[in-house]
């Protein structure tokens, strides 16, 4: 398969793309390149392979599902400019 100029300006006015005659002329190479390569991987036996998420297998590692405030009240508030009743104080902004 191989790509004519008037499918390259086609392809660039879909992806709303403003090309010269002369920046498809340019490009048309490039996927054409591209489409051979593509050619190629569809030779390629794949026959019994199974399909990979990821090369290397990892198991996430799943912590309880539990639920905390993480007991660290205290040591936030400690950074806060104002604090009153375990809460962060900020000013009245409406009236």
């Amino acid at each position: 398969m191989s790509v004519d100029t008037e499918t390259v300006m086609k392809i660039a006015n879909l992806a709303r793309i403003a090309m010269s005659e002369e920046e498809a002329e340019a490009l048309k190479p490039d996927l054409n390149a591209i489409l051979d390569w593509v050619e190629q991987l569809e030779e390629v036996d794949t026959d019994g392979v199974e399909p990979l998420a990821m090369v290397i297998e990892n198991r996430t590692r799943m912590r309880e599902d539990i639920v905390t405030d993480g007991n660290k009240r205290d040591d936030i508030l400690a950074n806060a400019p104002n604090a009153e009743h375990g809460f962060f104080a900020v000013p009245k902004v409406i009236e």
